[in-house]
C-alpha cells in the first residue's frame, strides 16, 4: 500500500475545496466516528480517520445534483486523490460511500463509513435542537427523532439501518458509540450546547 498521506495533507485539501463550515464539521464528525470504529475493530486508525475526513471534500465544488455515477461528487474528488497518490483502499471507500456511484462497499472500512455518514449528520441535527447539545444526548432521543420523518428529512434512515446491520452492530449501541465518538470533539463541532 502506498504511504498514507498525513492528516495535515487531508486537512489542507479539505480546506482548499470546502469553505462551508457545516460541511467541514460533518467531515470531522465522520472522521471521529471512523477512528473510534477502527479502534473497536482493531483496524488502522489513521487510514480509517483519513477516509472519514476526506470523503466529502469535493462536495461543495462538485455537488452532483444529477447523481451521476461517473462525474462530480465523489468521482471528481477520487480523481484528484488518485492523481495525488492516495491509497486505493481510501478511493474505494470514498466512491462506495455514495450509493449513486453503483460501487458496492467491499471492505469493512467502506461498509462502516456507510453506517456512520448519515448518522453523524443526524446526531448533529439532534444536538443542535437541545439546550445541552451533545453533552447528554442518548440513543433513545435519536431513535425517537429517526421515527419523525419530517425531522432532518434529508437523512437516509434506511442506509443507517441497513449498514448498522451490515457491520454487525446493534442500532442502540451503534448510535451511542457514534455519539460518544463525536462528544470527544464537541468543541470542534460546536455542539456543547448553551445550557
Amino acid at each position: 500500500m502506498p504511504e498514507l498521506p498525513t492528516r495535515e495533507d487531508a486537512l489542507a485539501l479539505m480546506h482548499e475545496y470546502t469553505e462551508n463550515e457545516n460541511l467541514r464539521k460533518h467531515m470531522y464528525a465522520v472522521e471521529a466516528a471512523m477512528r473510534a470504529y477502527a479502534r473497536k475493530f482493531g483496524e488502522d486508525e489513521d487510514l480509517w480517520g483519513l477516509t472519514g475526513l476526506i470523503h466529502d471534500f469535493d462536495y461543495e465544488r462538485f455537488p452532483n445534483e444529477s447523481l451521476s455515477a461517473t462525474e462530480e461528487h465523489p468521482s471528481s474528488g477520487v480523481a484528484i486523490l488518485r492523481d495525488r497518490g492516495w491509497p486505493e483502499e481510501i478511493l474505494h471507500a470514498v466512491m462506495a460511500h455514495a450509493e449513486h456511484t453503483g460501487i458496492a462497499p467491499e471492505t469493512l472500512m467502506a461498509k462502516t463509513i456507510r453506517a456512520v455518514d448519515e448518522l453523524t449528520g443526524f446526531v448533529i441535527a439532534c444536538s443542535l435542537v437541545r439546550p445541552t447539545g451533545i453533552s447528554d444526548l442518548k440513543s433513545k432521543s435519536v431513535k425517537k427523532k429517526l421515527k419523525d420523518r419530517s425531522f432532518a428529512a434529508a437523512v437516509n434512515r434506511d442506509e443507517i439501518r441497513e449498514y448498522t446491520e451490515v457491520i454487525g452492530e446493534d442500532m442502540t449501541e451503534h448510535i451511542d458509540f457514534v455519539i460518544e465518538a463525536m462528544r470527544g470533539i464537541a468543541d470542534t463541532l460546536e455542539l456543547e450546547g448553551n445550557a
